[in-house]
């Protein structure tokens, strides 16, 4: 049963839901290792990327290079 839904969405579809969740760990993983110019940062960027699915790493992109110390 699994295989056959698993057949019947398509290639395309696992391939957006696979680097939807490369994008999320590589997201999470930059928070955690770098270093950011207000302490408090690293813990609300991960609580964004935590609870704001589709739009947190996308935001962390675009906003949260700015965050960090040089």
């Amino acid at each position: 049963m699994t295989l056959s839904f698993i057949q019947n969405i398509g290639g395309g579809f696992i391939i957006i839901i696979l680097a939807y969740f490369v994008l999320w760990v590589y997201c999470l993983v930059d928070i955690i290792r770098s270093d950011f110019k207000d302490g408090n940062m690293k813990l609300i960027w991960v609580i964004i990327i935590l609870f704001a699915q589709v739009l947190g790493p996308i935001a962390y992109l675009i906003l949260g290079k700015n965050t960090k110390s040089t």
